[in-house]
């Protein structure tokens, strides 16, 4: 009789990308964890199922170290936008949103995630004008549903984007500053209450999905408030995520409050930690960037929001020389327009390379590639967990096909995990697909599935479901089984 929690991969290609070699391996694994990697052939239980991976390069799931949930329902809505135009349109684009709005949208971009090789996420999610406990659990269990880890965070603040630039609303007219103040938010004590009450009551087992705070940007929160976040984020043990030096106007508007940089009036209040994490950081100092690393922070690299918003282009060749860990991530779709990482880790690299003609500055692939892995899990907080294919992390795992046009020929598969992979290699599996042969199963093409991965859970994408607690008085069929776990990548150092 088999053992269903265990499973033996045969025949695959592990990637290794520091090496720039896809060996052939084995890989054993018990429940959804890794337990043991060899040579091919090597010695398993007699109980184990068996699963081809002939002809598949295996990687682990890449790792999105920022987006935005409540972005995913407004892709394509605007263009030539700057961050502070896409800030006016906010409300425009994610206003007022139902419960089940809040379920489906985050659930949509979880699956755009893992369709394209993507199994864990950051994810700073908005709540107008207060985070609510019933929306932030319905961002979680999305997540939960879909098969995807995440670290789900309350994006809050205190000030609009009007009130938070300064000198902004003394110059409108006094008809359009009475328009603007319908966009403000709750009080800072009110959204403090929300977060602590969502920590209180959330899972303790928090391996799949986690609980974060988002202080949204600097000078949209007082100093009070900036306090107030990290204290409740030690209290209860959670990260800590703001963008930070984004824009011009970012740097600006923080040169002109706090008379120094974002940075270190962040280091001024005690946020910063191992447990917290810098978006974008474009306009990041190279003394920024020392202070970061000193704190053991982290960065998420957004290169295609970065563009697509006309920030500018981030110098990771800065921080990592100073030590700093970098992510990457997609940001939200409302500014980046999807959340394909293997785009985003080609835009890394191709931005290193326009910044200057010193070959020896430029990003490796294999810098890139470790950063959407490695590096993105130290910042979710799951390091030592995922982002490796080794004995003791999960088994989080993304099949290529290497039969699949982007794999002809396999030259170097690092530089082709980044610079020619598009997720369309990816390996789908439904329950129809699945060919069994006794005992053993081999992953095949289906184009009517939707992702593959050992251990697991596949879903349908047709099932756009009202969040689980309200499926059965709707009659809304949930996805056929659903993966207990996904694996997030991270950047080793």
């Amino acid at each position: 009789m088999l053992t269903p929690s265990r499973k033996v991969i045969r025949g695959g290609r592990v990637l290794d990308g520091r090496a720039h070699r896809a060996e052939r391996a084995d890989i054993l694994i018990e429940g959804d964890t890794i337990i043991a990697m060899g040579a091919p052939g090597m010695e398993a239980p007699e109980d184990v199922e068996l699963v081809s991976a002939e002809r598949r390069l295996m990687h682990p799931g890449l790792i999105n170290a920022h987006t935005h949930g409540h972005g995913n329902l407004g892709k394509g809505m605007g263009d030539r936008w700057t961050l502070e135009l896409l800030l006016t349109a906010g409300p425009w684009i994610s206003g007022g949103r139902l419960l089940e709005d809040k379920y489906l949208t985050t659930y949509l971009g979880a699956l755009e995630m893992l369709l394209k090789g993507c199994t864990a996420c950051y994810d700073l999610t908005a709540e107008f004008p207060l985070p609510t406990v019933e929306g932030l659990d319905a961002c979680a269990q999305a997540y939960r549903d879909a098969g995807m880890r995440a670290v789900v965070a309350p994006m809050v603040a205190q000030y609009s984007f009007f009130e938070a630039i300064p000198g902004l609303l003394d110059v409108f007219p006094d008809g359009l500053r009475k328009d603007v103040e319908r966009f403000r938010l709750g009080p800072g004590d009110a959204a403090l209450a929300a977060m602590r009450q969502w920590l209180h009551q959330f899972p303790a087992d928090r391996g799949f999905v986690a609980p974060a705070l988002a202080p949204t940007i600097p000078h949209h929160c007082t100093d009070d408030f900036m306090r107030g976040c990290a204290q409740l984020a030690r209290d209860f043990g959670v990260g800590l995520h703001s963008h930070v030096q984004e824009s011009k106007v970012q740097v600006i508007a923080g040169l002109k409050t706090y008379g120094k940089t974002q940075t270190a009036h962040l280091q001024d209040l005690g946020l910063l930690g191992a447990n917290f994490t810098v978006a974008h950081g474009v306009w990041l100092s190279h003394d920024d960037m020392a202070i970061l690393a000193e704190h053991g922070a982290s960065v998420a690299h957004n290169p295609g929001s970065n563009m697509r918003l006309g920030n500018g282009l981030a110098d990771i060749r800065g921080m990592l020389a100073r030590g700093l860990n970098v992510g990457i991530g997609t940001d939200g779709a409302n500014c980046s327009d999807n959340l394909n990482m293997y785009e985003s880790m080609r835009l890394a690299s191709m931005v290193s390379k326009v910044q200057g003609p010193d070959t020896d500055e430029w990003l490796t692939t294999e810098e890139v590639y470790e950063a959407a892995t490695v590096g993105s899990a130290k910042a979710l907080g799951f390091e030592g967990r995922l982002g490796c294919l080794a004995p003791g992390y999960q088994a989080d795992i993304v099949f290529l096909d290497l039969d699949h046009v982007n794999w002809m020929p396999l030259n170097d598969p690092t530089n082709q995990v980044v610079h020619t992979e598009d997720g369309t290699a990816m390996i789908r599996r439904t329950r129809s697909s699945t060919l069994r042969t006794g005992r053993q199963s081999t992953l095949s093409w289906s184009r009517g599935g939707w992702w593959s991965r050992t251990g697991g859970r596949s879903g349908s994408t047709s099932s756009a479901c009202p969040p689980r607690w309200k499926r059965r008085a709707s009659g809304c069929r949930p996805p056929l089984h659903q993966p207990r776990s996904c694996a997030k990548s991270s950047l080793s150092s």
